[in-house]
């Protein structure tokens, strides 16, 4: 086998392959709009894209396993699953609840005595 030979023409030529690593980079990329989008995709699809504001949001789901409340305050976000159990004991009460015409539940503090 003859070893090849480079020729002086060549080595005045710049590589125009490039650096095959180069292709990496814009996966990485890829890959982190398309976990953005599928984290999005989701939310959507299970109706909490209330989450991503900055306004404070309670959410009840009703699904086959019971209700479950969403809490979110500022940044922390509260699951609390409610259940059938009653509670009995004795106490005073502290507010009325009211259901307004497009659903949601507004909670208003009773005046103490």
């Amino acid at each position: 086998m003859r070893p090849s030979k480079v020729t002086a023409r060549a080595r005045t030529r710049s590589d125009r392959g490039g650096d095959p690593l180069d292709g990496l980079v814009n996966l990485f990329d890829l890959g982190i709009v398309l976990a953005v989008a599928f984290l999005l995709a989701a939310l959507q699809s299970v109706n909490l894209t209330e989450l991503l504001t900055e306004q404070d949001v309670t959410v009840l789901r009703t699904d086959s396993k019971g209700q479950t409340v969403i809490v979110k305050e500022g940044e922390s976000i509260k699951t609390v699953r409610l259940s059938e159990e009653s509670v009995t004991g004795t106490g005073k009460r502290v507010g009325e609840v009211y259901r307004l015409a497009d659903g949601r539940l507004v909670y208003v503090t009773g005046k103490t005595p």
